[in-house]
């Protein structure tokens, strides 16, 4: 059982007092005497010690009857890094509730992806959060209503169905109660906002914890791209997204002190789950600090992030496709798989109208794929079988990837099939299943890097060194590859 930093009252309440960023979506801070919560970063004077109450969630705050202060606007920091971080049952439920389970498939569909009972979870969640799956989804639903009456101009019957709510009625009372004003009188406090560029797209800022380090982020995610799925265009990276109720395009640009997101989607309901997935692409719930203090005790990789701290892992907004793209970079060059992957975009993928133009396609869906003739794949016979035995195994539902997944299981459910090795099993652990702690000992980038560097590069030497690096061992991976001049670790000019 984890208890949180909500439960240290002093380490708090001197986050408080400095106004500590860092901590933000860590705990939350609530104000016995005016009724309202905040994050520990509020501008405004802090309160008298005797005066706060912490709690681990916005949710926890808003069962205690608490609202969310009107400066900071708690709900639009950065989540947990926890969620991250740890893969026990409440970290796998907190994933699937950030990608919209619970609205679309209730705590009944949370418990059975999760295999447990529905008192199991609510048990474990009220125990950690101070909030049950449904209080959880409800503070992100009001997070979402939010989102859509301060920057669209959508009439809020529109925003209450896309946020998931059942009835005008049941938006109009929780944002009342959450924001302690009326849908009406948020939009009218809302910032004036420039028109988006393209008609029905909504431009958001994904707020990260600093530093972030964008060009092996970006850089890997422009050199990977798939020709008709991804593109680099004018400082951004844009890709179509499969969404449960629809597609969407989605174009994000990193700025100093946020993520710019333009987002269109062919139906809003899909909106929580977008914004969840492109936060998980770009690693926005890390705690750098807490990562680069832990590498940085090891005399080589030091200078690396001394040199530029705050890399992240770049990741997937689509585990499944992530695990074929897997398959098709085994023992080619970079080019060479995003060949092979837009050949079987251009034939088995679904087209999608892009307004800017550039992208075609949605990446085939493993039903697609498993139903393709094997011998129309221009590849060695055993990496034929790779593809045909793991794309069935997707489709069939034999094997999940998804946020919710147990990492070691699903390893070891990844080794068991035909050509899989350790380094494609990590490789989808690390980008795929999100797991912080995956390593690629066996990589020849990380390899060249470990000789250039002093450290031992044979796989095993090397796995024993980077022990010290845990939990932490998906992030080395970056640094280490930095030290080369490949193109994934710039920012495309």
């Amino acid at each position: 059982m984890h208890t949180g930093m909500h439960t240290d009252t002093e380490r708090c309440v001197r986050a408080v007092r400095s106004k500590d960023a860092r901590f933000d979506g860590w705990f939350f801070t609530a104000v016995l005497t005016t009724g309202i919560y905040c994050r520990p970063s509020c501008p405004v004077t802090p309160p008298k010690p005797q005066n706060m109450v912490f709690h681990p969630s916005a949710a926890a705050c808003q069962q205690a009857g608490f609202r969310a202060c009107k400066r900071c606007r708690p709900d639009t920091s950065p989540g947990s890094p926890e969620w991250n971080r740890r893969a026990d049952l409440v970290a796998r439920a907190m994933r699937l509730i950030a990608d919209g389970v619970v609205d679309r498939e209730g705590v009944p569909g949370l418990a059975a992806r999760l295999g447990y009972s529905t008192r199991q979870i609510e048990r474990q969640l009220q125990a950690e959060l101070g909030a049950g799956p449904l209080a959880l989804a409800r503070a992100q639903r009001s997070q979402t209503a939010r989102l859509l009456i301060e920057t669209t101009a959508l009439p809020m019957a529109h925003i209450a169905f896309a946020a998931g709510f059942a009835s005008i009625r049941t938006f109009n009372d929780t944002v009342r109660e959450v924001f302690a004003l009326s849908p009406s009188e948020l939009r009218a406090r809302a910032p004036k906002r420039q028109g988006a560029s393209t008609p029905g797209a909504l431009c958001l800022r994904l707020p990260f914890r600093a530093p972030l380090h964008p060009d092996n982020l970006f850089g890997h995610l422009a050199a990977t791209a798939v020709p008709g799925v991804e593109e680099w265009r004018d400082g951004s990276y844009r890709r179509t997204l499969r969404l449960p109720y629809g597609h969407g395009i989605v174009a994000l640009t990193p700025r100093p002190d946020h993520i710019a997101c333009r987002l269109t989607l062919s139906d809003l309901r899909d909106l929580t789950v977008a914004i969840s997935r492109c936060r998980r692409l770009l690693d926005l719930d890390a705690d750098p600090v807490a990562v680069d203090d832990q590498l940085r005790t090891d005399p080589v990789l030091a200078p690396l992030v001394d040199k530029a701290p705050g890399r992240r892992v770049p990741r997937t907004v689509d585990e499944a496709e992530f695990a074929v793209r897997a398959v098709l970079g085994q023992q080619v060059s970079t080019a060479a798989a995003r060949t092979h992957a837009a050949r079987l975009v251009t034939a088995h993928g679904e087209p999608v109208d892009d307004p800017e133009g550039g992208l075609t396609h949605l990446f085939p869906a493993p039903e697609a794929l498993a139903a393709l003739d094997p011998e129309s794949l221009a590849m060695p016979r055993t990496r034929r079988t790779t593809f045909t035995t793991l794309v069935r195994a997707l489709a069939d539902g034999d094997l999940h990837l998804g946020v919710e997944s147990d990492w070691p299981q699903t390893r070891a459910q990844l080794l068991a099939l035909p050509g899989f090795g350790p380094w494609t099993a990590d490789v989808i652990a690390m980008r795929a299943l999100g797991d912080p702690d995956a390593f690629l000992p066996t990589d020849l980038g990380i390899r060249r890097a470990a000789r250039e560097l002093g450290l031992p590069s044979t796989p095993a030497a090397l796995t024993a060194r980077a022990a010290a690096w845990r939990p932490w061992r998906a992030y080395a991976v970056q640094y280490l590859w930095a030290t080369d001049s490949h193109p994934i670790n710039f920012l495309p000019v």
